[in-house]
């Protein structure tokens, strides 16, 4: 069985585990604010970060992911239901490092969700995220395959490469050969 190119090596998937993490946990708050108990969306992102420090496989991660049903559903607000996604995608990384653009993706689309008077929200969430993305994790996402030009992974044609998400990545991947950084 061949392997995706947008699975990346089990190294880079880890590295771009800790940063997805650290993008959906900047947006966790807008769940949180509508359901203070409900601690999915956090647990998501711990698994996570527990994965990016070699404390989690990918088998258990997987199996993990699927354990609490979908936060997402309960999301009342467009905001905090991008917020989730953005959870759930980071803890997808585990197995496929594609995820991490759409753990991106969404958290950028919470924080611009939920500031509609603040046209320039989008734009200051991805520059945050391009600064605190290290030199690594930069080179594992550089290798993976421009959005919706490889049908093997979630980076094919579908959800993330359609809509406002699709157009979110396509600027973190323009960035992403950006040489300098804010």
């Amino acid at each position: 069985m061949t392997r995706s190119i947008q699975t990346l090596s089990e190294a880079d998937r880890r590295l771009v585990a800790e940063w997805s993490a650290a993008c959906a946990e900047r947006v966790l708050g807008l769940f949180e604010g509508e359901h203070p108990g409900d601690d999915r969306p956090r647990a998501a992102i711990g698994r996570a970060r527990g994965f990016a420090r070699g404390e989690r496989d990918t088998a258990s991660e997987i199996r993990g992911r699927f354990g609490g049903g979908s936060a997402v559903r309960d999301a009342r607000s467009p905001a905090a239901a991008a917020a989730a996604r953005a959870a759930g995608q980071a803890s997808a990384v585990c197995h496929m490092g594609a995820h991490a653009l759409g753990a991106a993706a969404y958290a950028v689309e919470a924080a611009s969700l939920s500031a509609p008077d603040r046209p320039e929200a989008a734009e200051q969430e991805i520059a945050w995220q391009m600064v605190h993305m290290s030199d690594a994790v930069r080179a594992a996402l550089r290798s993976l395959p421009p959005l919706g030009e490889n049908r093997s992974g979630p980076l094919g044609p579908g959800l993330l490469a359609s809509g406002r998400i699709g157009e979110i990545i396509r600027r973190i991947q323009a960035g992403l050969c950006d040489t300098e950084r804010d």
